[in-house]
């Protein structure tokens, strides 16, 4: 997947803050009112002290310090839970839009893209954002007024002491940039590391019983162990540059105490200072240690986050079709769709071979057509074609006469029931599965699919029936079973066009003759193309394409074809429809 780098993180951060703003505001404020209660306390402290020298009571002082105390912490408390609210609602917000991105994007871009690279970035990138949007954004907000706060007083209790502070917290902003940046750096690495390592664990799951069969679950480990190291590394990585800039900015700041307390020490000797006002510097020291420390994690929090936030615009920034609607439940007349490709060329990328060379063909309305010929003449290209997942070259396809492209993508894709060759199936109830898409569906409907598809015996399996649970990927039902539920879901969407590519390949003899006469059935009432490397499924076929390198040879019944077309024939040889 192609990088992404944004100009300006935080301006991104800040634009999924939208909807939002008033709660960042309110808790930016809480946080800030802390801040200030805290602020008051060194000063309360150093009024305590100059009247315990007097010999004045100070019972009312230290109610006071005591309420700024407990005011300032609740405060905080509250203003730190409304901001991380915020950044929950963000992460929340991030996560909706790269789903809805994700879901939408171009079959194109998808095959171009991993899977668990993907995951990786809707589940763990996307958890980083909360510190950009909190930490790194509105604690150094707040840690910078803390800090500008405390230099100011500082500066008013002794001049030659903020001095060496000031000092302290230039060396310290200089260290803090320069390791924020190896922070970044590191943080991307790590990232990528465990977006591989998402990728690698997808591929062994979705191919989990290949993996046991072939005996490779050592040599997957051994990858999957290889890359999670790869993580641990770059992890470490990040964590040993954040140490060093936390280790720095500790030094640093213990370094410019032990100088204040000496300066401060000399200067209270020579009577240049009350004992009272260096207390009261060196409270506000230890105050000045939390913005630093918090400036300093901001700066590695706002690395690590941009770092995040690359990733999540990449996917944010990939090609997705048209937007569509949901689809409703089926009408009941709905008239039979006619198909026409003229001269279509079609490849699926720059520098990959032709699959379609000016192919041309009609189906007219109401009838089976069959698609047959060796493997790799174009077949399922065919089917990808028409349901928009990829677009053509050059030439038109016609649905209904009006070309694909100007129909809306939505109601194209309504009017289409597709059975893919793999008949994916997925983990869900056996109605989410036939109801994939629709709304409004009724228990009689489905019923009706039940018998028609021939899926009374998965019901039964399934305990609890319609509302059974299929396991990841159907990988518990046969490769039959998820065939029969395939059809299900596209004769449920009652289509004008029925395409099946290989849809009867796993049954067995009883259920394919079963299916076969409920697709004869349906072709009374939609148009039905089939593909089919078995011929015996489609011998009865209005009429059979046969395809070769890319185009269309031949078009015409089992019998005619049987006559004067040798690639059909010797197809038909090889599977003993015709004496050898």
């Amino acid at each position: 997947m192609p990088r992404h780098r944004p100009h300006s993180p935080l301006r991104l951060a800040l634009s999924y803050t939208t909807g939002f703003r008033l709660r960042l505001a309110v808790g930016s404020v809480l946080t800030l009112a802390g801040t200030a209660f805290s602020l008051a306390q060194p000063l309360i402290a150093q009024r305590i002290l100059d009247r315990l020298a007097r010999d004045q009571p100070i019972v009312t002082l230290l109610a006071l310090l005591a309420g700024a105390v407990a005011l300032g912490t609740v405060i905080a408390a509250l203003g730190y839970f409304v901001v991380e609210s915020v950044g929950e609602s963000v992460v929340r917000t991030v996560r909706r839009l790269l789903a809805q991105r994700i879901l939408r994007l171009r079959t194109p871009v998808f095959d171009d893209v991993e899977a668990g690279d993907l995951i990786s970035r809707l589940v763990a990138d996307t958890t980083l954002l909360r510190q950009v949007t909190t930490q790194a954004m509105v604690a150094s907000i707040t840690a910078t007024i803390g800090l500008v706060g405390s230099l100011v007083i500082m500066g008013l209790i002794d001049y030659m002491l903020l001095a060496v502070t000031l000092t302290a917290v230039v060396t310290m902003s200089v260290v803090v940039r320069w390791s924020a940046v190896r922070i970044g750096r590191a943080s991307g690495k790590a990232q990528e590391a465990v977006g591989f390592m998402a990728t690698l664990l997808d591929r062994d799951l979705g191919a989990f019983r290949t993996v046991k069969a072939a005996g490779a679950e050592q040599n997957e480990i051994g990858l999957l162990t290889a890359a999670a190291d790869t993580a641990w590394r770059r992890g470490l990585r990040v964590a040993g540059w954040q140490a060093a800039s936390g280790a720095s900015t500790s030094l640093i700041l213990q370094t410019s105490f032990l100088a204040v307390l000496g300066v401060g020490g000399a200067r209270v000797t020579a009577g240049k200072l009350t004992l009272a006002d260096l207390i009261a510097y060196l409270l506000y020291m230890f105050f000045l240690t939390q913005p630093v420390m918090t400036l300093a994690g901001a700066w590695g929090q706002l690395k690590v986050g941009s770092a995040a936030i690359a990733r999540v615009q990449a996917v944010l920034a990939l090609a997705v079709e048209p937007v569509g609607t949901e689809s409703a439940a089926p009408g009941p007349d709905r008239s039979r769709a006619s198909v026409f490709f003229e001269n279509v060329v079609f490849t699926y990328r720059a520098g990959l071979p032709t699959v379609h060379r000016g192919v041309t063909f009609a189906v007219p309305a109401g009838r089976m057509t069959a698609v047959v010929g060796p493997s790799g003449a174009g077949k399922t290209s065919l089917f990808a074609l028409l349901e928009r997942f990829y677009e053509i070259q050059s030439g038109r396809i016609l649905v209904d006469g009006m070309d694909i492209r100007e129909w809306p993508l939505a109601d194209l894709r309504r009017a289409i029931g597709y059975v893919e060759q793999e008949s994916p199936v997925l983990a869900g109830t056996l109605r989410e599965n036939l109801t994939l898409g629709l709304a409004g569906i009724s228990d009689g409907q489905l019923w009706e699919i039940v018998h028609l598809a021939q899926l009374g015996d998965v019901v039964q399996a399934l305990p609890g029936g319609l509302d059974g649970w299929i396991g990841y990927r159907g990988g518990s039902l046969s490769g039959g079973q998820r065939q029969r539920i395939a059809i299900g879901r596209a004769l449920l969407r009652r289509p004008r066009l029925l395409l099946l590519d290989e849809a009867t390949s796993a049954l067995d003899a009883t259920n394919e003759a079963a299916l076969r006469a409920t697709i004869a059935a349906a072709s009374e009432v939609t148009t039905v193309m089939v593909i089919a490397h078995r011929l015996s499924t489609v011998v009865e076929a209005g009429q059979i394409l046969v395809m070769e390198s890319g185009r269309v040879r031949a078009c015409g019944t089992h019998r005619e074809l049987l006559d004067f077309d040798p690639v059909y024939q010797e197809l038909a040889r090889t599977q003993l429809l015709i004496p050898t």
